[in-house]
């Protein structure tokens, strides 16, 4: 995981001690018990444990979980590189199973917000990668409680960096439905556009990636009114618990990953990457 940035040192002038007194009274309304607290309770998410990476997609749009597991789909989904993706309701992973199984990339939630962190991380995170995997982190956006720039500093800052070790890809950006509230964040089309150009713009200066975007086509069309602009630059994710992936959204010609279904054996968040192992190798290696 990346260090944490530090800011210049400050240098400290001494008070007199009137001045110190004074303002010592002066400080005081402002730390009455309760109300920092209130209001960082307001930015922090209610319950970021049960927000991973699609779980308010199969509420808001339906879809069989297990039909691309089914045998009429095995065609369709055998095709490209097995991956899962996981967050804290996970907890610790058998990944020598998931490995033995033919699993060869997995997705970890670091954050959301900019309060938030999955506390089983680190666990995750290596253990993956220590079972032979690909592994990337992915964060879940929350655009009404800080900037697209905040949160992608945020989360590369708390395990969404990225390193050219060959087997770390590019951090993920989960765009789905509000789990706390009005669907489109109470964003209009063209402000929800902004803030993830923020977000994914911030996350390319910090890291020298363009960031995955994950996200379903309703969803997209109901919340950037179908915008055409991220599809040159960004890595489409797409969910979606059925026999293909459908109608992609604006901008994009191809998905990179497809989640096709969310009840798999041991982990079930399961995802194909849309291509050969090799080119999985190369959306890691950043050429």
């Amino acid at each position: 995981m990346p260090l944490r940035r530090s800011g210049p040192a400050r240098r400290t002038v001494p008070l007199a001690a009137g001045t110190l007194s004074l303002l010592s009274v002066l400080a005081l309304p402002l730390a009455l018990p309760g109300s920092a607290t209130a209001s960082d309770a307001e930015k922090r998410p209610a319950h970021p444990e049960q927000d991973w990476m699609g779980s308010t997609i199969m509420a808001h749009e339906g879809g069989d979980r297990a039909a691309a597991g089914g045998s009429g789909a095995w065609s369709s989904v055998r095709r490209g590189v097995s991956g899962v993706d996981v967050s804290s309701h996970n907890k610790k992973v058998h990944w020598s199973s998931l490995r033995r199984s033919g699993v060869r990339f997995a997705y970890v939630k670091a954050s959301e917000g900019t309060s938030y962190t999955n506390p089983y991380f680190t666990h995750q995170y290596r253990g993956s990668y220590n079972s032979g995997m690909i592994h990337g982190a992915y964060h879940f956006a929350l655009p009404d409680h800080s900037s697209g720039g905040s949160q992608a500093r945020y989360f590369v800052d708390h395990g969404g960096d990225w390193s050219r070790d060959g087997r770390t890809l590019p951090g993920a950006l989960d765009m789905e439905y509000n789990p706390y509230g009005a669907t489109c964040y109470g964003k209009s089309h063209r402000a929800m556009v902004n803030w993830i150009r923020d977000f994914v713009r911030t996350y390319r200066e910090e890291t020298g990636r363009h960031a995955v975007i994950y996200t379903s086509t309703n969803w997209w069309k109901k919340c950037t009114g179908n915008s055409g602009k991220f599809g040159r630059t960004n890595p489409l994710w797409i969910p979606r618990y059925g026999s293909s992936v459908g109608a992609l959204p604006a901008g994009w010609h191809f998905h990179s990953i497809w989640q096709h279904t969310s009840s798999g054996h041991v982990v079930g968040d399961r995802n194909r990457f849309n291509g050969s192992y090799t080119r999985l190798r190369v959306l890691a290696d950043g050429n």
